[in-house]
C-alpha cells in the first residue's frame, strides 16, 4: 500500500486516525492499534512477508533482553548473523548465485525469491536497537509490543527514514498529541505527497523513456522510431535526478508528517542536497538517516578517521561498498557506491573543502552536480552495459531536435518546479514577508497542492514505486 494511493488516503489513513483518537488517554491501547494497523499495512501487498517481520521482532526483542542480562558479545554476533542472513537470503542470494555462475561458468539454478518491501529499512532499525542496548545507549525493552511498534510503524516502514530506537523510545511510552503537531503533520504530509505525485511521477515518464532507449528499445514519436541521443539522454538523466530526490524526500516528508499526526517526532532525512558544493557535503544532506547509520555502526567501529590515512581509506571503502550493496543486488549499485568512495577519498586527499572556497565555490557546485547526475545514471540502469551506453550518449553531442522540443514543451513546468523546490527559496521567502501574509499564501499553496495531487491520483496517473530494490 502506497501513501500516494487512493486506498491509503481515503481508506486506511482516516480509519487508523479515527480509531487511534477514539482511544485517546489509553496509551497502550493506542500502541496496540498502531501496531496492528502497521502489520496490516505491510501485509496488504504480500501477506506472507509479514511473518518475516514478526520473526524479526521476536528475535531482536529476545536478543535485547539477553544482552541486558549478560552483556554477551556472542548474543550480539548471533543477532547480527540472523538479521544479515535475512537480507542475504531475500535480497542477495539470487544475485550471488548469478555472479558465481558468471564468474566460474557454473550452471547452478537461480532461486526465484521475491523481495519483501522495505526489508533493508526495518532490518537496519532492528540491528541498531540491539547494538544500542549492547553499547549501553538505551535500555532493553521488556514490552514486546513496543519493539514491534518501533520496527513495524507504518509511516517509516517502506522508505524510511531509518529511525533509532533511543530517539523514539520515550515517545512510544509517553508522547503528547497536540492540534499544532497534527496540523503541521498534515501540511508536511501534503507537501511530501505533492513532491511524489506532481513532480516525481511526471518526470519519471521521461526518465523511463530515456533509459528504455539506452537499453535498445526504440520509442515511437509520431510514427518515427527514435533512439537515444545526447539531448534526450540529458533530459532523462535530469528527470531521474529530480524523480529520485522528490520521490524519496517526498516519502520522508510524508513519514515525518504522519508521525506528527500520532505524536511522534522523526529526524529530518534530506536537506537540499542539490545545493551542495562537494560530494562530501552532498552525502551530509542526502538520506541523512542512512549516512549516520553507517557512520555510527560501521565507519566508527572500524576506526573512523582516528587512524592512519591508509586505514581511513580502507574504512571508507568498506562503508561505500556496503552503501552501494544496501541499495540493491546489482553490480550497478556496487559501482555507484565505489564511485562515491573514489570521489570522497579524492576530496579528502586534495583538501577540496578549502580549495573550493570563495570564488571557486561555483566550480564545486558544477562538479558535484555533474558526478551526482552521472551516478544516478549508473544507479538507475538495469546493468552496467546500459549505464555505459547511456553515459556515452550523454557526451556524444548528437541530437533529436523535434523530440527534445516536444518533451520540453510538455514538461518544462515540472522541471521548473523541481529546480525551484531543490533550493531553499521558500524558506528564504518566509523570512522576507510578514507572518500573516506567509500564513495566507502557504495555506493557499497547501490546498492547491492537495487538490492537484488528489486529481492525479484519482485519474490513475503514472505512479511508479522505486523502492523495490531497497
Amino acid at each position: 500500500m502506497l501513501f500516494s494511493s487512493a486506498t491509503f488516503l481515503f481508506g486506511f489513513l482516516p480509519t487508523v486516525l479515527a480509531v487511534y483518537y477514539a482511544l485517546r488517554g489509553h496509551r497502550e491501547a493506542q500502541n496496540i492499534v498502531l501496531c496492528l494497523f502497521s502489520l496490516f499495512f505491510y501485509a496488504w501487498g504480500e501477506p506472507r512477508f509479514v511473518l518475516i517481520m514478526l520473526l524479526s521482532i521476536i528475535v531482536n526483542w529476545a536478543a535485547g533482553l539477553l544482552i541486558e542480562k549478560s552483556n554477551s558479545k556472542l548474543i550480539v554476533v548471533l543477532d547480527l548473523v540472523f538479521n544479515l542472513s535475512i537480507l542475504a537470503i531475500f535480497k542477495y542470494l539470487m544475485f550471488a548465485v548469478e555472479s558465481v555462475n558468471g564468474l566460474l561458468g557454473t550452471d547452478m539454478s537461480v532461486p526465484e525469491i521475491a523481495l519483501p518491501i522495505g526489508i533493508s529499512f526495518f532490518t537496519f532499525q532492528a540491528i541498531s536497537y540491539v547494538l544500542d542496548v549492547y553499547r549501553g545507549r538505551g535500555a532493553a525493552q521488556h514490552n514486546i509490543l513496543h519493539v514491534a511498534l518501533y520496527i513495524s510503524f507504518f509511516p517509516q516502514l517502506i522508505a524510511g527514514p531509518i529511525v533509532r530506537y533511543n530517539t523514539i523510545a520515550e515517545q512510544i511510552k509517553d508522547r503528547h498529541e497536540s492540534w499544532e503537531d497534527f496540523s503541521e503533520g498534515c501540511v508536511r504530509f501534503i507537501i511530501g505527497l505533492g513532491k511524489k505525485v506532481i513532480i516525481a511521477n511526471n518526470l519519471a515518464f521521461i526518465a523511463d523513456k530515456a533509459f528504455e532507449m539506452a537499453g535498445g528499445v526504440y520509442t515511437e514519436w509520431f510514427g518515427i522510431e527514435c533512439s537515444l541521443t545526447s539531448d534526450i539522454a540529458w533530459l532523462g538523466a535530469l528527470a531521474y535526478a529530480f524523480q529520485i530526490f522528490f520521490d524519496f524526500s517526498g516519502f520522508s516528508d510524508m513519514a515525518i508528517g504522519l508521525g506528527k499526526m500520532f505524536g511522534f517526532h522523526f529526524l529530518e532525512n534530506f536537506s537540499y542536497p542539490y545545493i551542495s558544493g562537494s560530494i562530501t557535503e552532498f552525502w551530509r544532506r542526502w538520506h541523512i538517516s542512512l549516512g549516520t547509520w553507517f557512520r555510527d555502526y560501521l565507519y566508527i567501529p572500524l576506526g573512523g578517521s582516528h587512524c592512519s590515512q591508509s586505514r581511513n581509506y580502507f574504512n571508507l571503502l568498506v562503508v561505500w561498498f556496503c552503501t552501494g550493496l544496501w541499495h540493491g543486488a546489482n553490480t550497478t549499485f556496487i559501482i555507484w557506491g565505489l564511485m562515491y568512495f573514489v570521489l570522497i577519498a579524492a576530496e579528502r586527499y586534495f583538501d577540496f573543502k578549502n580549495r573550493l572556497e570563495g570564488l571557486l565555490s561555483s566550480i564545486g557546485h558544477i562538479y558535484t552536480l555533474l558526478f551526482v547526475i552521472i551516478g544516478w545514471v549508473i544507479f538507475r540502469a538495469d546493468n552496467i552495459n546500459i549505464a555505459c551506453n547511456y553515459i556515452a550518449q550523454m557526451f556524444s553531442f548528437t541530437g533529436n531536435t523535434q523530440m527534445t522540443s516536444f518533451y520540453i514543451r510538455e514538461y518544462w513546468m515540472y522541471y521548473l518546479v523541481a529546480i525551484i523546490a531543490s533550493v531553499p527559496l521558500i524558506p528564504w521567502v518566509k523570512t522576507k514577508i510578514s507572518r500573516m501574509l506567509w500564513n495566507l499564501l502557504s495555506g493557499i499553496f497547501v490546498i492547491v497542492v492537495l487538490i492537484v495531487s488528489i486529481s492525479f491520483i484519482v485519474k490513475g496517473s503514472y505512479n511508479p514505486f522505486i523502492y523495490f530494490n531497497f
